[in-house]
């Protein structure tokens, strides 16, 4: 339901996996963002392809960037074929983070063969701060008539993950 960036491509080589670290980590560095490593021989990464389920299940690398507490983490984890299909939830975390998200992803594209983003609040298309905004704040609008509607809803909720679910009952 939140304001969320999606985004999958496929990385040219591992050249560009080394430049993209680097790159991430300074990007994190300078905002003072937490970061962290991925490494595991063995993970499932969730995939979907002409809407069909597609998970990955084998090695992966990459890192993990934390904007904020009321943010997603940027999960750049890669399969084995360098490529990447995730996604992060801004719509907690206000327009600023949203934009900032935008600006790495916008930063490492020239390390893919292609990247794909799909930006619900259209700032990627469209360039403007404002419609981000309105789609942000008719989500909050949405958020807060369920919570009135019923109280025992929670809202804003952080999984063990680190992914934020808008509501849950």
């Amino acid at each position: 339901m939140g304001v969320t960036i999606h985004f999958e491509g496929q990385l040219l080589d591992e050249g560009a996996f080394r430049t993209l670290i680097d790159t991430a980590v300074t990007f994190a560095e300078e905002r003072n963002w937490r970061k962290e490593s991925i490494s595991s021989e063995m993970s499932t990464l969730l995939r979907v392809r002409d809407e069909q389920d597609c998970d990955y299940h084998g090695p992966v690398k990459g890192i993990a960037i934390y904007p904020s507490e009321d943010c997603d983490p940027v999960r750049l984890e890669f399969d084995t074929n360098f490529y990447v299909q995730e996604y992060v939830k801004t719509q907690f975390a206000g327009v600023e983070t949203h934009l900032q998200v935008l600006d790495l992803l916008h930063i490492l594209e020239p390390l893919f063969r292609e990247l794909k983003i799909e930006d619900e609040g259209e700032y990627w298309k469209t360039g403007d701060k404002q419609i981000l905004a309105q789609h942000m704040t008719r989500i909050q609008q949405v958020i807060d008539e369920e919570l009135r509607k019923n109280p025992r809803v929670r809202w804003k909720v952080k999984t063990p993950a680190g992914r934020i679910m808008d509501l849950i009952s």
